[in-house]
């Protein structure tokens, strides 16, 4: 069985973590099902909070609106120039950059984005857009372009878990199982999600798609960013962070669950775009309207 959430969960969600200035709105689902067991297959999925992630990856269209407000000098590379292969093109000069989406790709997963542009993205939202810090809030960036960097106690909206990504993507909790794919299912197809294809498609185009919260893509079309260390055995110190999900220049093994891949956080490349997640204030009173009535726990870091 697969459910969704309601467009209003996803509204007021987008409320509290935007303001006034705000022009970027997402969809969100609710991952509840607290202190679920871990994939025995592979060790991971548990998560002892509730939380909200993108129901989709983050797009051209959403990037673009970043760009327009934070990019005018392309301040730490937030901009790549292959973008324009992709959907998002720079006019202008340095001091005064503006930024154009094609129209036709506008749906499409943003890419050729760092981890770390990732990282400046989710400040910028947690801030309120417009003119928003980009280098703090959820992550403390204060110019880096490299290095392993972790988010802040409390962070609000900010690049998911591991163990967050996972379950979102693999998990069943009408009955506490795991899917060797997101799709709810052991096996996959290409009708199923985009993968083999080489190009990525608009987000949210496979309706046989869904996970069993509702999230779709986490198969196929780009690999996904998560805030997973991972130290390369034959470079002791060298640590990268984690990918999850394949994406639409790569075959099936890319999707299981069993699969992850790392990046360096400042690589940027067409294979690689990002979702987000949030835990707003528990304090809020709309909070109370969530999953019957349930407070939302806090995420811990």
């Amino acid at each position: 069985m697969k459910r969704n959430l309601p467009l209003s969960t996803c509204a007021i969600v987008a409320a509290l973590i935007t303001s006034g200035s705000a022009t970027v709105t997402m969809d969100w689902v609710t991952i509840g099902d607290i202190n679920n067991a871990a994939d025995p297959l592979t060790g991971y999925g548990s998560v002892d909070h509730a939380y909200r992630i993108g129901k989709y990856e983050v797009t051209n269209a959403q990037y673009g609106e970043f760009l327009n407000a934070k990019g005018q000098s392309n301040a730490n590379g937030i901009y790549h120039q292959f973008m324009s292969n992709y959907g998002i093109t720079q006019t202008g000069s340095s001091g005064s950059y503006s930024y154009t989406v094609t129209s036709a790709l506008a749906n499409r997963p943003v890419v050729y984005v760092s981890w770390l542009g990732a990282a400046r993205f989710a400040n910028w939202m947690v801030n309120g857009q417009g003119n928003g810090n980009m280098e703090n809030g959820a992550y403390t960036l204060n110019g880096a372009t490299g290095g392993i960097i972790l988010a802040n106690a409390g962070a609000q909206v900010y690049i998911p878990s591991e163990n967050e990504w996972y379950k979102a993507a693999y998990y069943n909790a009408a009955n506490s199982s795991y899917s060797l794919y997101p799709n709810g299912q052991n096996t996959i197809a290409t009708e199923d999600a985009n993968y083999n294809s080489r190009a990525s498609t608009d987000v949210g185009t496979y309706a046989g798609d869904p996970s069993f919260y509702g999230t779709f893509d986490q198969g196929g079309n780009v690999w996904e960013y998560n805030d997973a260390i991972i130290e390369i055995p034959e470079y002791p110190g060298y640590l990268l962070r984690g990918l999850r999900g394949g994406s639409s220049f790569h075959g099936e093994i890319g999707l299981a669950a069993y699969s992850r891949d790392r990046v360096s956080s400042g690589n940027e490349d067409r294979y690689n775009g990002f979702r987000l997640a949030t835990v707003p204030e528990p304090t809020s009173i709309v909070l109370s309207m969530f999953a019957g009535g349930m407070m939302l726990i806090r995420r811990k870091r």
